[in-house]
């Protein structure tokens, strides 16, 4: 008995529980909420963020974060969008984009890297930078003349279904996120590096190189997602993905990655996706606006950071009262 509870993934059972109960809720109580057209929507809205959890629940693990996701997004939007306007081929602009990103996350992570400094500092500062630079590119306008097969990209669901094109890439990545970080040796050392990074450099573990690696694909990702708002949105301009970064730090703790780094799975984060994503579309549907949901994001981030304080010592605890099981064995 006590094995099988030590092995038991406790708070992914709660997150899903509580996922079905927000889903049922919406199935019986809001109308339109299981349409396919809503769950559609539902699942396009949630397209940028379902990218972002990913990276930033490895560098959560690694003790690590990046509070400029949503201007780096912001940023490669623009850039892309000023390529695109510039007649720069889609064949082009893409990678370009990609490269950019990287650039941007490689910013990150020399500073905190390689100088030492507080990954939170650095990438608030960035994070105020990223968008300014947007701004000074584009200023307070956007671009909307953008071509069709990034449109159609944008507006399309995959041919026969009602998933939307966009969480295609989300959809393709999270399963290599989740076989780099459970079943590589790469995310061996990740884990090893978030739980004891002192440790972790002692036993041979290159651990500037991994956490620069890590800001670097949090920047490409981000490109990613920046490509994939822009053609959702069929716009580009510097506040695209406002606060975004809020709610991709909620999902992220609210899944089990321990703000104290070395502890989290990706089955959590996605599961927090769900959870969030349906939250958020109940609440609009209900015509509840947007400083109420934010109200809610914020009380989930609380939420999430008091359990991951407590839930330990309380399982701890409940593991050793005396069970039936356990007393006739």
């Amino acid at each position: 008995m006590t094995n099988f509870i030590r092995r038991l993934e406790f708070w992914d059972l709660l997150l899903l529980a509580a996922s079905i109960a927000v889903i049922g809720y919406g199935i019986v109580f809001v109308p339109n909420f299981f349409s396919a057209f809503n769950l559609s929507q539902l699942a396009a809205s949630a397209s940028e963020k379902a990218l972002l959890v990913l990276p930033m629940a490895l560098l959560i693990i690694v003790r690590e974060i990046d509070l400029s996701v949503a201007s780096i997004l912001a940023l490669t939007s623009v850039l892309f969008g000023l390529m695109v306007q510039a007649s720069v081929p889609l064949s082009l602009a893409l990678p370009l984009t990609l490269l950019a990103g990287g650039i941007l996350g490689a910013f990150n992570g020399y500073f905190v890297a390689y100088l030492g400094l507080p990954s939170l500092v650095v990438t608030l500062g960035t994070m105020a930078m990223y968008r300014g630079i947007g701004y000074i590119l584009l200023g307070t306008g956007s671009i909307n003349i953008l071509p069709d097969p990034l449109l159609n990209f944008g507006i399309d669901n995959v041919p026969g279904t009602s998933i939307p094109q966009t969480i295609l890439p989300f959809l393709i990545l999270a399963p290599v996120f989740a076989v780099v970080l459970q079943k590589t040796s790469t995310g061996k050392r990740i884990y090893a590096l978030g739980g004891n990074p002192l440790a972790a450099l002692y036993s041979g573990i290159a651990v500037k190189r991994i956490t620069a690696a890590l800001f670097v694909s949090t920047g490409i990702i981000c490109a990613i997602a920046g490509i994939v708002y822009t053609a959702r949105l069929a716009n580009a301009r510097a506040n695209n993905a406002l606060g975004m970064e809020l709610d991709v730090i909620t999902i992220v703790l609210l899944g089990g990655v321990s703000v104290f780094g070395g502890k989290g799975k990706l089955t959590g984060v996605l599961l927090a996706l769900v959870l969030l994503s349906v939250i958020r579309n109940l609440l609009a549907l209900n015509q509840i606006g947007g400083d109420a949901q934010g109200m809610v994001i914020g009380l989930l981030l609380i939420g999430s950071l008091l359990f991951g304080n407590y839930s330990a010592p309380l399982l701890n605890w409940f593991i050793a009262l005396p069970h039936p099981c356990k007393s006739k064995g």
